[in-house]
């Protein structure tokens, strides 16, 4: 389920969804805005263009607002019902919480949403060497 060739693999090691071997992203996780999300142009290895058409990642921006409220609403039923906070509390952990994973489903985001489109292909590395 998570071993290469499958989407989740792509998905959670951040690799190219085509050859699954190139890093999708220039630089790995931080907190600076300028990197967060800065891509290679093509993969280093199978050399797919990962911005396929000019703005090919506002479709991103929808599996972005997916995972923001699936953890907003995890984050209020933790805190409400088995921490025990109040309302206002509880919107502040949510508030805190959005600010500390922003970064991490900014690239889940981009990620997920080239491997709607992109399929795993085993051969696509010889494939571009031979060209």
């Amino acid at each position: 389920m998570f071993g290469k060739g499958s989407k989740l693999y792509s998905i959670f090691n951040s690799k190219c969804p085509r050859c699954h071997e190139g890093d999708f992203f220039k630089y790995k996780l931080n907190f600076n805005p300028k990197k967060v999300t800065e891509l290679h142009e093509n993969c280093p290895k199978c050399n797919l263009k990962y911005m396929m058409e000019p703005s090919f990642f506002f479709g991103a921006m929808y599996v972005n607002y997916a995972i923001a409220v699936a953890l907003f609403v995890a984050v209020f039923i933790i805190a409400k019902m088995f921490i025990g906070l109040s309302i206002l509390q509880s919107f502040i952990a949510i508030i805190v919480v959005s600010l500390l994973f922003t970064p991490i489903t900014l690239r889940l985001s981009r990620i997920i949403w080239i491997n709607f489109f992109v399929s795993y292909n085993k051969d696509a590395e010889k494939l571009q060497a031979e060209k």
